[in-house]
Formats: structure tokens, sequence, C-alpha cells
């Protein structure tokens, strides 16, 4: 298993109900598997009307991208203005 943090921000932090967390995935997983797990322990996040982009290091990432052991990742919801 490897250990990375996931950072929530605006409506996935409301809808988590927490800043950040720390989670263990099996070695190959990915962003997309991230979010699965994600989606599994906060329910609230199938209510969010668009899919988030991935971050991972502070840097957009691509869904199937890996995900390292120490990774910071978070998913990014999108925003309008007027």
């Amino acid at each position: 298993m490897i250990s990375c943090v996931i950072l929530h921000f605006a409506e996935v932090r409301e809808r988590c109900g927490t800043a950040r967390e720390s989670v263990d995935v099996s070695p190959g997983a990915t962003l997309e598997d991230l979010w699965s797990l994600l989606l599994q322990r906060h329910p609230g996040l199938r209510e969010a009307r668009f899919k988030p982009t991935p971050c991972r290091n502070r840097r957009v990432a691509s869904w199937d991208d890996a995900v390292a052991a120490g990774d910071e990742v978070a998913f990014l919801m999108p925003v309008s203005g007027g």
C-alpha cells in the first residue's frame, strides 16, 4: 500500500466535511481510482453536478496518472464568475 494526502477545497471540502485526509491505495492506483474511493467514503460527492479537475502535487493531472507515495492530490470543481 502507498499513502497520499487528499486536500479538499470549496464544494468538495463542504461535501466531505474535512479539508484533508490521508488514504492508502494499492500501487498502480490512478487519480480516477482515488476519486472512486472518495465517492465511496463521501456519498455526498455524488450530488456534485460536474466532475472535478484532478491535481497531483499542485499541478493539473490526467485521470489515468498513477499515484505515488507521498503525493498531494486535490480534486477541483469548476468555478464560474460574472
